[in-house]
């Protein structure tokens, strides 16, 4: 297992700092959130310290996803005010990361429970579907000499 000893989630995991766990398996843990935008705000973080998505591998990627998708049922099943559940996962500085190991964010959701994204998604001009269809080429060329 990488762990990286500055890492306050490499901490948690390892039994070195105080968490309320959840759940562990061998490629992930979550545990809720210290600072939560909604009750029951979990976190879902890879077992091995990895910095940002660049760094993850595809299995601990999936479990991830696949117990983010877990957790959203229990949290509307628990007794949480749920009526919705956001996963966000911010990848890098720009993005909003500020605890530099890949975690996904579970949120429930409450409508007008006041968190939200400060720029309704649709909000500005759309690009001509031409423009579109040149940014996808751009994008579909990288993905595949990643394949």
């Amino acid at each position: 297992m990488t762990t990286d000893v500055n890492c306050i989630f490499c901490r948690i995991i390892a039994g070195q700092a105080e968490a309320s766990l959840v759940y562990q398996d061998a490629l992930v843990c979550a545990f809720l959130d210290a600072h939560p935008v909604a009750e029951g705000h979990l976190l879902v973080v890879t077992v091995r310290h990895a910095s940002g998505l660049q760094d993850l591998d595809e299995d601990s990627a999936g479990q991830m996803m696949i117990l983010g998708r877990r957790l959203g049922a229990a949290l509307r099943r628990s007794g949480v005010p749920c009526e919705g559940v956001n996963l966000l996962l911010a990848d890098g500085a720009a993005a909003g990361q500020s605890v530099f190991h890949c975690h996904l964010h579970v949120i429930p959701r409450s409508a007008g429970d006041g968190f939200g994204f400060r720029r309704p998604l649709g909000v500005g001009p759309s690009p001509s579907r031409p423009e579109m269809n040149t940014l996808a080429g751009r994008i579909r060329a990288f993905l595949e000499r990643e394949a």
